[in-house]
């Protein structure tokens, strides 16, 4: 039997490629039956396959069997010879330091200390950690997201591989497991909380999911496993789909802030429009925790609703409807860098403008380089001047390039955000208009006006990047020093 067992493990992970020849595998072991029966046998395939294995056990600082199961794993891998690394954590502190129940901060300190080792390992390929679910834990979680409520991803339950994490056993039920070990002659420590009712996966393991084996059909646990797959199959399929429809909808990202086309997006599908904002969201905070469907029907509504308005999700999110324009924006980090002040582009000190050039970091910017030209180098191919500047505008694609009159700055050349009584000349005619009057006719909305750069001369806006130049400081034939200013590109 078990013969058959580590052939179909190894067919289990050839057909999700878990490993290659050459991979280091961490394997987490608690002592427990299925993660001794995971090291027997990734032992037993690891010469097959040329794997390099070792091992972690965490102590949780909660049981007093705890040292009795470390020292049992440690002899274990001794007589393996597999490296052994014990990892000591106070869980119950931990979680009450998070507000996490202790099942959840188990399992983040267990993945840290997995990870933390894999660190360690210089393998000749990759570092995958292995874990020891199975079929019956894996029915155990489907169960337990589709009564607390699930899409797609939930009801796919646990992934064979996922985040470099492998599961080369959830191909076979416990009872095999446990078979397993019994014919290798292997014991194996046990659990006394696993068989309390005190934890509602207990409750499902311990109870449900017998129930449904032995009163509603036989093989339930394999039925669930083959329906999990299909699904999981089914949301990478949606996924990719989502990608698309998102591309098509999304009118720019930035740092912690997307920007959706309202029209665009109500042109979908109603089902893609959710997939759609959780795509979203899930760039915005890791995993999208917490954001549940109440949090998108918030969002739906704000949609329907005519004007500009807001809503707040958890994790310091905040979604703007400001025109066609749906803003998705999050918390900004206690450590990103702050909005820089005003930012000069001349030599401070000085009676008269003096350009500071080459390149400058501009926060909020970027890489901005200035040059100063005379007008007589410039070549223009028999063009005027200002039809060569035109024309020069569409030639570069990885920048963003503009040229001015610099003899018409008179105070001084500053990239900063807006201020009352900032202006715009429109024409020719050098008739004004407010930079705020600009904004809203552009629509741009209301919650990015205050953040975005200008390039300015007192009051007077020489430039608004990704958008216009003022039309008092173009270069004309009269112009004698031409100032380049370059955003991005090289």
């Amino acid at each position: 039997m078990n013969k058959e067992i580590l052939t179909r493990v190894e067919a289990y992970m050839e057909k999700h490629k878990m490993a290659e020849a050459g991979d280091s595998i961490v394997a987490g072991v608690s002592g427990g039956a299925d993660s001794v029966c995971l090291l027997l046998i990734l032992c037993s395939l690891s010469r097959k396959l040329d794997l390099q294995l070792a091992v972690v056990h965490v102590d949780h600082g909660i049981r007093q069997e705890a040292v009795e199961d470390a020292a049992y794993v440690r002899q274990l891998c001794e007589e393996m010879k597999v490296p052994f690394f014990l990892v000591k954590k106070d869980v119950p502190r931990y979680a009450a330091a998070r507000h996490l129940s202790l099942e959840e901060a188990g399992r983040q300190i267990r993945y840290q200390a997995f990870r933390e080792a894999a660190k360690k390992l210089n393998g000749r390929g990759a570092v995958k950690i292995a874990v020891a679910h199975n079929a019956n834990d894996r029915a155990e979680t489907m169960l337990f997201h589709l009564f607390r409520g699930t899409g797609l991803t939930g009801l796919g339950s646990i992934r064979p591989v996922r985040d470099g994490i492998i599961r080369p056993l959830l191909g076979l039920q416990r009872t095999e497991i446990e078979a397993y070990l019994e014919e290798e002659g292997r014991a194996y420590c046990k659990d006394k909380t696993n068989e309390e009712d005190t934890y509602t996966r207990n409750r499902i393991r311990r109870h449900m999911i017998p129930f449904a084996e032995k009163e509603v059909c036989t093989g339930a646990v394999l039925h669930m496993c083959n329906t999990a797959d299909l699904l999981g199959e089914t949301e990478l399929y949606i996924r990719g789909q989502t990608g698309k429809a998102y591309k098509r909808c999304c009118i720019w990202e930035e740092d912690r802030e997307i920007v959706l086309a309202v029209d665009r997006l109500l042109e979908e599908e109603p089902f893609l429009q959710g997939r759609i904002l959780l795509l979203a969201l899930e760039q915005l905070v890791e995993g999208r925790k917490d954001v549940a469907s109440v949090h998108l029907r918030g969002i739906e509504k704000l949609l329907e609703k005519s004007g500009s308005s807001q809503f707040s999700l958890p994790h310091g999110l905040t979604v703007y409807k400001e025109y066609n324009r749906l803003i998705l924006r999050g918390k900004k980090e206690e450590n990103q860098e702050a909005v820089s002040p005003n930012v000069s582009l001349l030599m401070s000190g000085t009676n008269v403008p003096l350009l500071i050039p080459g390149i400058q970091q501009i926060s909020g910017v970027g890489a901005v380089e200035t040059k100063l030209i005379e007008r007589a180098d410039v070549d223009t191919e028999g063009l005027g001047i200002e039809e060569w500047c035109r024309k020069s505008e569409f030639i570069s694609v990885k920048s963003c390039t503009k040229w001015f009159d610099y003899d018409k700055i008179t105070r001084s050349l500053v990239f900063r955000t807006r201020e009352t009584g900032d202006y715009l000349i429109i024409n020719a005619e050098l008739s004004r208009k407010s930079l705020k009057k600009y904004m809203i006719e552009k629509k741009i909305p209301k919650s990015r006006r205050g953040s975005i750069y200008v390039l300015a001369d007192g009051a007077n806006i020489l430039w608004i990047p990704g958008y216009r130049i003022s039309e008092y400081y173009k270069v004309t034939e009269e112009t004698r020093h031409i100032l380049q200013i370059q955003i991005g590109g090289k």
